[in-house]
């Protein structure tokens, strides 16, 4: 006979640490820690994805939040960059033959911010030295000299004719466009009413010498085109010798401080060249030139000339790190802009914006993964750009016909980034699986292990961390003993003995509100009493579902013994997670069994109600109960499980122990403790296996069973391979020291029967047989009572279906006769 499972010692229920055990008194003795605890792998994984500088070494950080991947990350990012050289700078220029291909000018680290002041230097130049060029004496002297000279050609002319005109008595009168003629008499130009006096031919002789001179007038005035065209050149030739001999003093500066940049000299001599026509067009040949002030003359050189700077850095700087929050098309690729006039959208090169890539370009850029997959266009941009290797300024849907508003096609930009995507492991196996080219451009993965291992020297380095986030927050000192509290709580959230949580962002949240109660209760260090005052805050914050339920089970609402023996009832465990807070809720799990060939059904399932894994427990049990039970007789049963008043899915496998040790109690009528409830995963041979949430199941029955009183008997029944997952909270703890709960771990499903119902399960014989007194030779007997109702029925059944056919058959014969 096999002695019954004891329960566990109180020091396996949690991995306590003493605070002696800590070489330091409070934080104040430690030096900090910066950088990450542990995640060696993953530290290994990000200093050869930087050093690697071959084209598809971009690089995927992998694990949850709050493990310190993004901050770890972006420190290291930054200490390696500034050991590198500062990448180039790029500004956008016009181009003067294509408006709407802006150009790229690149310059060495800090030189686009000087190469743009010293356009402003030339735009003041050109304000302070133009209209002034144009008013300067000379410069007028020799214009009215073309104009004069002009004049005097078209005078000559026209005093030619009129003194003809004078001989032949027609008098000639002209104005600013016209020429005209009227009759004279006595050296007098006649009226009009006194030419209606002249005689026939008197208008006669007028009208021909009116065709006379007109005539004479085309002759003389046939050159007029040529004189203007010759004092159009010449006036154009001054008005360019005067822009030449003012703007050349402006532009040689320039010209000999960047002669060794070749794209740049070639930019200042187009612009050298836009300039020549747009002065003379705005001073000469531009009528409203008074009205323009200079207020809209400076936006105009601006608009024409001054670069648009995308991107700078400082010389000593080192290589970007850039993380982009929100990783929109325009935000990652830039855009062009426009602006409203006169109800137009208009646009220039001073428009375009540069993006987070302009300012990665040459370094790093690093973006979350589930944030940019929201959109699989710029997913998909970014694939081209990095394959391409070029940076490209478009509108991102132009190619789908959603703009019709003319813009820029900037020109494109050399592009060298390693891009960092920080994501779970759910979205790199997911592009893994969905995109081919994800592996060939994201080959460096950065894989952030969930927990750590507890020992003393990491325990040490856990210390030193929160040290130095004391020390960045403003927090106060923090005793050794507040230190053991978070380690155990970080130990806690690891589920694990032996392991804590890399998730150090919520130990970090815990000490945050733990300084938050040292400052209520006015103490000057942190402690563990302000620490457990923390996690009683939050857990109190939270709970309200939790208190909820439990006040339900107390009041008979849900249907939960906690005392007392009953056939096909057991307290199952479960947990349930709502929002970040995650809490145990003893459930009631029945079962009916009776003859038959249904098998084992599955309400949860047949109502929709039970999810996959829940579902494969319950198959999982049919073939234990085949294997164990039915090599003799067949498993001719119905039975039913529920899992009572559960209105909502029910998932995981963690109740089929619960399950079989209920389905056995219905099945030979052997009543099952109610003061015990039970967790675990049953395997086809009856083994029991891990589970989680084993701290919140505990603690769940525990509380139904406090608060209604705890007896001395009460307790649970976990696998024993959750036994190295054991956090419980003082409470549970002291209740077991003081013997008013027990905590029993098992390895197979007979332990945990044994404890139920008080029986020996049994140990067959080489025959197969168990001895009578056992829960198995029961079993074994009320199978085979079953199997034997079973033949019965089947030897009933044959006999009316001979007795049927006889009656036929003589039935048959009656007729023939």
């Amino acid at each position: 006979m096999s002695e019954m499972v004891q329960s566990l010692a109180p020091s396996a229920l949690a991995a306590k640490l003493e605070s002696d055990k800590l070489p330091f008194k409070t934080l104040s003795q430690l030096e900090p820690l910066t950088g990450i605890l542990g995640q060696e792998r993953a530290v290994e994984a990000i200093q050869f994805g930087v050093a690697m500088h071959r084209p598809g070494y971009n690089i995927f950080v992998m694990g949850d939040s709050g493990t310190g991947r993004s901050s770890y990350v972006t420190s290291y990012l930054k200490s390696e960059a500034k050991r590198k050289s500062a990448p180039s700078e790029w500004v956008y220029v016009n181009n003067f033959k294509d408006y709407r291909a802006p150009k790229a000018i690149e310059f060495e680290p800090g030189q686009s911010k000087v190469f743009e002041a010293d356009i402003r230097v030339l735009i003041d130049g050109l304000m302070a030295t133009f209209p002034a060029a144009f008013e300067n004496p000379n410069y007028q002297q020799q214009k009215s000299a073309i104009d004069r000279a002009f004049n005097d050609q078209y005078e000559s002319a026209i005093n030619l004719v009129e003194r003809y005109a004078s001989k032949i008595g027609v008098a000639m009168f002209r104005d600013a466009s016209s020429v005209s003629f009227a009759p004279m008499r006595e050296g007098k130009a006649l009226e009009e009413a006194d030419f209606a006096t002249l005689t026939d031919e008197e208008r006669d002789d007028f009208q021909a010498g009116v065709s006379e001179l007109e005539g004479m007038l085309n002759d003389e005035l046939l050159s007029l085109p040529t004189w203007k065209r010759i004092s159009y050149e010449q006036l154009r030739e001054l008005n360019l010798e005067t822009v030449k001999e003012a703007l050349d003093p402006l532009m040689a500066p320039l010209f000999e401080k960047y002669a060794a940049e070749e794209v740049v000299v070639k930019f200042l001599k187009e612009m050298r060249e836009d300039l020549d026509k747009v002065i003379i067009d705005q001073f000469v040949d531009d009528k409203s030139s008074d009205n323009r002030d200079e207020t809209s003359r400076r936006a105009m050189y601006e608009e024409l000339y001054l670069p648009n700077v995308a991107v700078t850095h400082t010389p000593e700087g080192g290589q970007p790190v850039v993380y982009e929050p929100h990783p929109t098309y325009r935000n990652l690729f830039g855009q062009v802009e426009y602006s409203s006039d006169q109800g137009m959208l208009i646009t220039s090169y001073r428009l375009i914006r540069s993006g987070s890539l302009h300012a990665a370009n040459g370094g790093y850029l690093i973006l979350d993964a589930e944030k940019l997959l929201t959109d699989h266009y710029l997913w998909e941009a970014l694939k081209r750009a990095l394959k391409s290797k070029t940076l490209k300024i478009e509108h991102p849907y132009a190619d789908m016909g959603l703009i019709n508003t003319t813009t820029l096609s900037p020109q494109d930009l050399p592009l060298q980034v390693k891009v960092i995507l920080i994501g779970s492991r759910e979205i790199y196996y997911l592009l893994q699986d969905a995109d081919p080219d994800f592996q060939e451009m994201f080959r460096v993965l950065v894989d952030f292990d969930d927990s750590l291992k507890r020992n003393a020297e990491t325990e040490l380095a856990f210390a030193r961390l929160l040290k130095d986030r004391v020390a960045k927050e403003g927090y106060a000192d923090v005793t050794n003993k507040g230190v053991a509290e978070l380690i155990e709580y970080s130990s806690r959230l690891a589920e694990h003995q032996k392991e804590m949580a890399a998730k150090i962002g919520d130990v970090f949240e815990l000490l945050g509100e733990a300084d938050f109660n040292r400052q209520l209760a006015k103490d000057e260090v942190i402690t563990d009493v302000h620490v457990k005052r923390a996690l009683a805050a939050k857990k109190h914050r939270t709970g309200r579902v939790a208190e909820r339920i439990l006040e339900e089970i107390v009041d008979g609402t849900i249907l939960l013994e906690s005392e007392g023996e009953a056939i096909g009832n057991i307290n199952g465990l479960t947990v349930m997670q709502i929002g970040d807070s995650s809490f145990g809720a003893p459930a009631r799990i029945s079962t009916t069994v009776y003859p038959g060939g249904k098998g084992i059904v599955d309400i949860e399932r047949e109502s929709n109600l039970g999810q996959n894994i829940h579902s494969k427990g319950v198959l999982i049990l049919s073939g234990y109960l085949g294997h164990r039970y039915a090599q003799q007789y067949p498993l001719d049963i119905s039975a039913s499980i529920a899992m009572e008043q559960s209105y909502g899915y029910v998932d995981g496998d963690s109740a089929s122990t619960a399950e079989l040790c209920c389905l056995l109690s219905a099945l030979i009528k052997v009543p099952l403790r109610q003061d015990l409830a039970i967790t675990g995963s049953l395997n086809q041979y009856g083994q029991v296996q891990a589970i989680g949430g084993v701290n919140e199941k505990i603690e769940g029955f525990f509380n139904v069973c406090n608060a209604r009183g705890l007896t001395g008997t009460q307790g649970v029944i976990i696998p024993k391979s959750n036994v190295i997952n054991l956090m419980l909270n003082d409470e549970v703890i002291a209740a077991v020291e003081a013997g008013k709960f027990h905590v029993y771990a098992v390895e197979k499903a007979d332990e945990a029967l044994h404890l139920l119902t008080g029986i020996e399960p049994g140990v067959a014989d080489k025959d197969g047989n168990y001895p009578d007194v056992t829960l198995s030779a029961r079993i074994l007997k009320r199978l085979e009572e079953i199997s034997k109702l079973g033949e019965d029925e089947d030897e009933q059944e044959d006999k009316d279906k001979e007795g049927k056919a006889k009656s036929e058959s003589n039935d048959a014969n009656d007729k023939k006769d």
